[in-house]
């Protein structure tokens, strides 16, 4: 299931607002700025952050390195949630500071079980039997 599913695409804005709220999020993470001990000793990526249709709802999506501690380090995030979020805002010029979420991203674990399945034997056997390309199995 994906992270949009159920939903229209975002607007050319919401991933404008979205990249701009990741950049900084995550050079403030990298940069160690939160006095947190969790976030200290933690490399946090931010793959991706989405943005609501009004902007005013920040999903990030993290990933400490390795995925190590991910419960810790989200629980950390939350705990940090305004301290992050006006550091955020402070780097951006927004008429208004959009609220932070975080959640864990899993789209590299999807990513490896599609892999999986799809050097599976009966996907390969599948794939084998459709040689001239047409969908339909040669007998």
């Amino acid at each position: 299931m994906s992270r949009n599913s159920g939903s229209k695409a975002p607007s050319q804005r919401m991933l404008r607002v979205g990249e701009l709220v990741r950049h900084a999020l995550a050079d403030v993470l990298q940069r160690g700025e939160v006095m947190d001990p969790v976030l200290e000793t933690h490399v946090i990526t931010v793959p991706e952050v989405r943005m609501t249709p009004d902007l005013k709802l920040a999903t990030a999506y993290v990933m400490p390195l390795g995925g190590k501690d991910s419960d810790k380090v989200l629980k950390a995030l939350e705990a940090n949630r305004k301290q992050l979020r006006m550091m955020v805002v402070k780097r951006l010029e927004l008429k208004s500071a959009p609220d932070l979420r975080f959640r864990i991203d899993d789209s590299f674990d999807r990513g490896a079980h599609i892999d999986e399945l799809l050097r599976s034997p009966e996907v390969a056997r599948d794939l084998a039997g459709d040689d001239d390309g047409d969908g339909e199995t040669q007998r």
